[in-house]
């Protein structure tokens, strides 16, 4: 049975490829309105005319998730031609992989602002959205890294663990207020991002529980369950998705 979402508008980051387009997709499968949020803009209009074409609503628009002031004119735009948000799903992100000792300041750098200070600029834009209507569903794409550590990514690692943080204390500050925080945390996911990464996957597969790498439809499913009506008594917690990757509460 699909899940409504009665038309509420949602926006998904980092919506123009991989999880994300997965995502976005999904919930407009679950009668959401869709922003696609994303710095691509080809990628962002590719996926607003799948949806479209499904028979969904979606508008695509192109934004760098990280800059404040392109998020509050995004935001703006999007109120006006629709509605306030109810729902948020950040995704956006990069996963780069460099060696600790060679990672300079700069990049560091540049993977807090886009992993986990993008999240939390949306986050500040979007909520009083939310506690106006007196419901909402902010998701969080985190990542398994966090739980089981990852060689060559202590920058990303250190920003999703950061989100994960944010995740958990947001959901406790407004816990009463009917809007719920939650993540997921992706395993091994057949992405663009993955196929660049320089990992040899379905050896790595292999070393996996489940023996196969995951699909960005297996992240969507998640997301869409914590954005539902019935997900209403959920907050703060976590939907590991990874194949048996990490079997744990966080």
């Amino acid at each position: 049975m699909t899940r409504s979402l009665n038309n509420r508008v949602a926006v998904v980051t980092g919506a123009g490829s991989g999880i994300g387009r997965a995502v976005a997709l999904r919930l407009a499968e679950d009668s959401a309105r869709i922003a696609i949020w994303d710095i691509n803009r080809e990628g962002a209009e590719e996926t607003a005319k799948a949806i479209r074409d499904a028979g969904g609503q979606a508008m695509a628009q192109t934004v760098d998730c990280s800059d404040k002031a392109a998020i509050r004119a995004a935001a703006e735009a999007l109120r006006k031609e629709w509605a306030p948000v109810a729902i948020l799903v950040n995704n956006a992100g990069i996963a780069p992989f460099t060696p600790f000792l060679e990672t300079d300041d700069d990049l560091f750098d540049k993977v807090i602002r886009i992993n986990l200070r993008g999240p939390w600029l949306v986050t500040k834009e979007l909520l009083p959205d939310m506690l106006a209507a007196g419901w909402g569903r902010i998701v969080n794409i985190t990542s398994s890294s966090v739980q089981t550590g990852s060689p060559q990514q202590a920058h990303y690692v250190s920003a999703k663990g950061g989100l994960m943080g944010m995740t958990k204390a947001l959901a406790l500050e407004f816990a009463a207020s009917g809007v719920t925080v939650n993540m997921v945390p992706p395993g091994f996911i057949d992405t663009p991002m993955l196929r660049a990464a320089p990992i040899d996957a379905e050896a790595f597969a292999q070393t996996l529980p489940m023996k196969r790498v995951g699909k960005p439809e297996d992240i969507a499913a998640a997301v869409a369950y914590l954005a539902s009506e019935e997900a209403s008594y959920i907050t703060g917690q976590t939907i590991s998705t990874n194949g048996g990757r990490y079997m744990g509460s966080h």
